[in-house]
């Protein structure tokens, strides 16, 4: 009895402890700060090993025996966690969170809008390698040609240039590490393109701006081309080159503490062994001959880095083809040019979250031009009649820029940053033609803020403005910019750009009257892209209004005007096909403008409707070969005779048309062979290549005798270019880097 009594007492005595510690439960739902359930959240209570995880619902559930008031936690990866104070009593706890994203590098929203990049490969926007660009076949290691498959630029063959968007050529700026290069390409030729100075293996990363450019840069109507050099070299390497129309030879010495290095370089091309292979049309009494000398150095200071680069040119060739208006006479059109570029820039970490870049350039190009009236026995002649003896003239053109430039950043919360500071550029301008001496000075300043506003990973801002001022035409302007990206999908984004974007007339311009005022465009740009590591896709839409364009009849003026608009797709996949990598770009445009002698508004000459490339890249590991194709179309091109009448002093247009549609195929082979030198860090690359592969006959516009009865068509000196080259290296083997890259 009395154990039924004990029994008794100890199970009132557990029931009594059991109830006085009963469970609790706390439930909740976890959400982010855009109402979308969370997965995998962590919840906890703290200073307790209770908690749980969040299901596909963002719904958790758990269960306590801890009372009073206790402080519950949500926490997940890129997210920031969120405390809260509940208490613990008998009924049960709800609780709801609402989680804020963590801003940070990887996972932040970039900024597309009008902008593809190339070489930089932390960005998502990134389409295109110094390596894509020297394999892309038809380029023949010129940037801008590689730069002509992508949507936005057009196929031109008779001016040198990036044309954008409805845009000439000279709307197109180059600049390298921040300041602008004065003459990127090689001087100009009657109706022959030139190709540019640089070699993309000088750079790690190039941004082209199709529009909506950066407020840190000025001056370009159309599109920036942002160029950024390398800094030190892996190791020391020396290299050397020999191909069908040129050598070189180049060394590159990194310090013993990899704190420093310096570079120098020597090229030269003679373009006799092509010409004596292919007829070119025109008659050239001096071959094309070009020289080049290039030194860089690079210093790593505490928290930074100090880059040198500077290169020294010359090049000559005369060109002779018969005159239009008449069968006994020819021009004779002579080139001797020296160009000396410079570029020093400092980029260093000032603490407390501040950085600074400063830049300073010097370049000079001198040119000697001559175009001289010959007879059919090359001797130099007048004929007494003057619209043809006006052909004859001679040109000595000096050309410099002084530039000075400082940026300094500083980082707000999260990856917010706020970034401002100015420039400063002298330009010296000396023609002497015909003996009449044209001289052209001006002091360009500006001063420039932009923010990069990050309010989650997934909704970015970037606002600028810019302010400018050239005293050559004693005019000032304020620039704003805006972009917005948000981030639709893991992989994919929206971007929205505007932006107001000035440009001093041309200097040919200026020498008639500086009674001129700055030249304008207004961008108006939508974009898409949904990007992973093997493809991108991209589309982007653009409105852009023309103003105060400079025209030259009845008297200069800034009355010009004009529009461009147009929609652009990019595909690029080395998914599907394995070791292949192809891209294809579509453009399409819808541009008028008047300006210059334009009588009425005008579809450019420069401008085509339609324009395609589609790139391709195989390569068989087993062969270490490379193939590579290139095929490029555009529909035709407008052309104009714009006939001058003496009665009503305008402009009429008494002959148009359209070209034949652009089509070129261009391909090349690039092998590495296995020659047992890897182990010795030896690397060696043949190549060979051949543009517009099916001899397709390519015209680019007419030119018109002075009765415009006569019409010429505008052709290339020869229909292809044939390319055998042989290079090597010292020091570093990249056959690795080359596999990987699809070489």
């Amino acid at each position: 009895m009395v154990c039924k009594k004990l029994v008794w007492v100890a199970f009132l005595f557990i029931s009594f402890i059991i109830t006085s510690n009963a469970q609790v439960k706390v439930n909740g739902l976890v959400k982010d700060n855009r109402g979308r359930p969370l997965k995998g959240v962590s919840i906890s209570l703290k200073n307790t090993y209770d908690g749980g995880i969040t299901d596909s619902l963002g719904k958790f559930s758990f269960k306590t025996y801890e009372k009073g008031k206790l402080t519950i936690e949500a926490t997940f990866v890129n997210y920031k966690s969120a405390p809260q104070t509940i208490e613990l009593v008998k009924e049960p706890v709800s609780v709801t969170f609402i989680m804020k994203e963590l801003v940070n590098e990887l996972a932040a929203v970039t900024v597309t809008a009008g902008s593809f990049e190339a070489g930089d490969k932390k960005r998502a926007a990134t389409v295109m390698s110094s390596l894509d660009m020297v394999t892309t076949a038809g380029s023949n290691g010129d940037i801008t040609a590689a730069l002509k498959t992508l949507p936005g630029a057009q196929q031109i063959g008779d001016q040198e240039g990036l044309f954008v968007r409805g845009g000439a050529g000279y709307e197109t700026k180059q600049f390298i590490d921040g300041t602008l290069v004065n003459n990127p390409y090689y001087t100009s030729v009657p109706d022959l393109a030139q190709r540019g100075r640089f070699s993309p293996f000088l750079f790690k990363g190039t941004v082209f701006t199709t529009g909506g450019y950066s407020a840190l840069y000025g001056q370009a109507l159309s599109s920036a081309l942002i160029l950024e050099s390398i800094d030190l070299p892996e190791r020391s390497e020396a290299d050397a080159s020999i191909s069908s129309v040129f050598v070189g030879a180049g060394l590159q010495h990194l310090g013993k503490s990899k704190k420093s290095s310096y570079g120098i370089n020597y090229g030269y091309t003679n373009l006799l062994p092509y010409f004596k292979v292919v007829k070119q049309r025109p008659d050239y009494f001096t071959i094309p001959e070009f020289h080049s000398f290039e030194g860089n150095f690079r210093i790593k200071t505490k928290k930074g880095i100090i880059k040198y680069y500077g290169t020294l040119a010359h090049n000559q060739l005369g060109i002779r083809r018969p005159n239009i208006d008449s069968s006994t006479i020819k021009n004779a059109f002579g080139l001797k040019n020296t160009n000396w570029y410079n570029n020093l820039s400092w980029r260093e970490d000032l603490g407390n979250r501040w950085k600074m870049n400063l830049g300073l350039s010097y370049s000079t190009n001198l040119d000697n031009i001559n175009q001289h009236l010959q007879d059919l026995q090359n001797n130099n002649v007048t004929t007494g009649i003057g619209f043809l003896d006006t052909t004859n003239f001679t040109l000595d053109s000096r050309q410099d820029l002084s530039q000075v430039k400082a940026v300094f950043e500083k980082k707000l919360s999260g990856i917010s940053a706020i970034r401002f500071g100015g420039e400063y550029w002298y330009a010296y301008n000396k023609n002497n033609y015909n003996h009449y001496d044209y001289l052209l000075k001006d002091q360009y300043k500006a001063l420039f803020a932009e923010s990069d506003v990050y309010l989650t990973n997934a909704l970015a801002a970037k606002i600028g403005a810019r302010f400018e001022h050239s005293s050559i035409i004693n005019k000032a302007n304020i620039a704003p910019r805006v972009s917005i990206a948000y981030k639709t999908g893991k992989e994919a984004q929206m971007s929205l750009a505007y932006g107001v974007f000035y440009q001093k007339p041309e200097n040919l311009q200026l020498q008639y009257t500086t009674n001129l005022g700055y030249t304008k465009a207004t961008h108006y740009i939508a974009n898409y892209i949904k990007t992973t590591n093997a493809r991108t896709f991209r589309v982007e839409a653009f409105y852009k209004q023309y103003q105060d364009l400079v025209k030259t009849n009845p008297v200069y003026n800034n009355d010009g005007d004009g529009f461009a608009q147009g929609i652009e797709i990019f595909w690029r996949d080395k998914k599907t096909i394995k070791d292949f990598d192809y891209w294809v770009s579509y453009s399409y445009l819808d541009t008028k403008r008047n300006y210059l002698n334009f009588p009425e508004k005008l579809q450019p000459s420069f401008a085509a409707t339609h324009t395609a490339s589609i790139v391709a890249k195989k390569f068989i590991t087993k062969w270490k070969t490379g193939f590579n194709a290139t095929y490029s179309y555009a529909t035709g091109r407008p052309y104009y005779n714009l006939a001058y009448s003496n009665t009503t002093n305008k402009y009429t247009i008494s002959d148009s048309g359209y070209t034949t549609p652009y089509s070129s195929l261009g391909f090349s082979v690039n092998w590495l062979p296995n020659l047992g030198l890897q182990k010795k860090k030896t690397f060696i690359v043949l190549v060979a290549s051949v543009t517009n592969a099916l001899n397709y006959n390519l015209i680019y516009g007419y030119n018109y005798s002075n009765n415009g009865l006569i019409k010429q068509p505008i052709r290339p000196a020869a229909n292809q270019f044939f390319f055998i080259g042989c290079f090597l290296s010292w020091g570093v083997d990249r056959s690795q880097d080359a596999i990987n890259n699809n070489l």
